[in-house]
């Protein structure tokens, strides 16, 4: 039966031109490589190789055999090289840490495929604020963070983006005009408010101030955006939200754009304390691949 072995030896002889010094190179016995050199041509049933004047040469239907085992060979390296390569990242962890709407949203279906593709290696995930984000990251206590417009030089994975919208009760005297009008921000902070956070210290009060503008009439600060919709609907005052926080049933809201638009963008960022993990450099590879 032919094995791995055997076609090594192929490859051996045909580079070598001679059975003695093969046998040497692969590490058997000269009468060991003549055996299988024999059973290979047997069970082929085509002679590889003709010899002449003490060389082994290949004839017309061993080059191409021995072309075929070059190439699988160096398939079954590849293969080696591949594995050898990716065994310092079957097993490790990753402390991550995100404010709470991506954690709750984006991430679980990425980290399921991660885990998937990865399952040696366990996730740790911290619900905090986008402040501690970079708290925990610039301490080195997380390996990756979650954070919102993040500068292009660190080499951020995005998961996603979205844009600021207002939410107005049904019968606000803002939200009367056709579906493709917006309000401008000034116009908005001037309202009656109900500030939203939703655990992060960007909101609409950090939004007005880098606008050189504020919050007016503060009414009630909640963190959960859920609470905002329904104040909103009471008529408590006017919020302004990440449009993927929008609640399914907008019963009662009015959804106003913002003119001009704010965007804002959050990402997978590693820390900068050290150079990032081979699992690390899994999950943001992972992401960059999508």
């Amino acid at each position: 039966m032919m094995n791995l072995m055997h076609w090594r030896m192929v490859v051996a002889v045909a580079d070598t031109g001679n059975i003695t010094r093969a046998a040497e190179r692969v590490g058997m016995t000269q009468s060991g490589a003549s055996q299988a050199l024999a059973l290979i041509e047997e069970t082929l049933g085509v002679q590889l190789f003709s010899r002449e004047n003490r060389q082994t040469l290949p004839t017309a239907i061993g080059l191409p055999v021995i072309e075929q085992a070059r190439t699988m060979l160096g398939a079954l390296e590849n293969i080696r090289s591949t594995v050898d390569a990716a065994k310092n990242i079957q097993r490790g962890s990753i402390r991550l840490a995100s404010f709470p709407m991506v954690l709750a949203t984006f991430l679980p279906p990425l980290l399921r495929r991660f885990n998937r593709l990865y399952p040696g290696i366990q996730v740790v995930a911290l619900e905090v604020s986008d402040d501690e984000v970079e708290t925990l990251l610039d301490a080195g206590l997380v390996d990756v963070g979650v954070v919102l417009n993040p500068a292009p030089e660190r080499n951020a994975a995005v998961l996603g983006r979205d844009a600021w919208v207002a939410v107005l009760p049904g019968g606000h005297p803002l939200a009367r005009g056709p579906d493709e009008e917006g309000i401008r921000l000034a116009q908005l902070v001037k309202q009656p408010f109900v500030l939203a956070t939703g655990g992060c210290s960007t909101n609409a009060r950090s939004l007005a101030a880098d606008a050189g503008l504020q919050l007016s009439d503060v009414r009630a600060e909640v963190r959960e955006w859920s609470s905002a919709f329904t104040l909103v609907r009471e008529n408590v005052g006017v919020t302004l939200v990440p449009e993927m926080t929008l609640p399914a049933n907008r019963q009662g809201l009015r959804v106003v754009p913002l003119i001009p638009q704010i965007i804002r963008e959050f990402a997978l960022v590693a820390g900068t304390r050290e150079a990032p993990s081979a699992a690390v450099q899994a999950l943001l590879g992972m992401l960059a691949d999508q």
